[in-house]
């Protein structure tokens, strides 16, 4: 009995004396992963900060694409300091690294349309065929650009609708820009009877684009016949700034049949 009560105390001493061994080393390995967790938290906070600080001051990058890739690095390194952190109680890291990258793969390729439109936009970003508050065509989309995400860009149209426009349509697509050049050109053409005056027609079309200020000077207005016949087709051409070109046109309309009302032409 004496005997079994000793083997006891001995299985009992052993039981602590290996308990406190693993409370101390396991203690030690929390109080690391602590350490570790807090110091790779902020770490990455700072890597973030300088690195979004350092790409914002590269010319022409966006901020949403500034934002993005400081995110991606970020979440890089929280990542690294956890498969450290299990390294720091016995995890075997390669299989976690490579669970990480099969599940990477699989997000990746249930994502595929998703990821598409992230790397159209990025592209967009980065190469800026249009900006915020210019006036594009691409395809069947036609609108004013209000917003660039990452995934779909916001357009308004003319008449005032909401449009939305996934990134790879865009990237995928020519692209006609009608705000990016400063001046645009603007073709108006007119028919005439052959019976007019050709010369007095000519004339008085170029004294219309010279006299109105909104023309450019440079390159000048031209005004030149398209084809001959019962009736003449003439055309005159100038060049305006971007900004004031539907107003200038239009006004430009205008003045012309105002001034062949004047002068006794008749349009057909």
């Amino acid at each position: 009995m004496e005997q079994q009560a000793t083997s006891v105390i001995v299985a009992t001493q052993t039981a602590l004396s290996q308990a406190s061994a693993l409370a101390v080393q396991y203690s030690f390995s929390i109080l690391g992963a602590v350490i570790l967790m807090i110091l790779g938290w902020t770490l990455a906070g700072l890597v973030s900060r300088w690195a979004y600080e350092g790409i914002s001051r590269v010319k022409g990058i966006d901020e949403t694409l500034a934002r993005f890739f400081t995110n991606v690095l970020r979440y890089a390194l929280l990542i690294l300091v956890f498969v450290t952190v299990l390294g720091q109680f016995g995890v075997q890291t390669a299989s976690i690294i490579a669970t990480l990258g099969a599940a990477g793969l699989a997000v990746g390729l249930a994502l595929q349309g998703t990821l598409q439109n992230i790397a159209a936009g990025i592209m967009l970003l980065v190469l800026r065929p249009f900006r915020v508050g210019e006036y594009i065509e691409t395809g069947s989309i036609t609108g004013m650009v209000t917003e660039i995400g990452l995934f779909a860009t916001e357009m308004k149209t003319g008449d005032g609708l909401y449009r939305l426009a996934p990134n790879s349509t865009l990237w995928n697509t020519p692209i006609t820009n009608y705000s990016r050049e400063p001046l645009r050109k603007f073709d108006v053409t007119f028919g005439v009877a052959a019976t007019q005056d050709l010369e007095l027609v000519l004339n008085t079309l170029l004294d219309v684009a010279k006299f109105e200020p909104r023309v450019e000077k440079q390159p000048e207005p031209q005004v030149f016949v398209n084809s001959l016949g019962g009736t003449i087709t003439i055309t005159l051409q100038y060049w305006a700034k971007t900004a004031q070109w539907a107003t200038t046109s239009r006004d430009m309309l205008r003045r012309t049949k105002k001034t062949f009302d004047e002068k006794g032409i008749t349009i057909v």
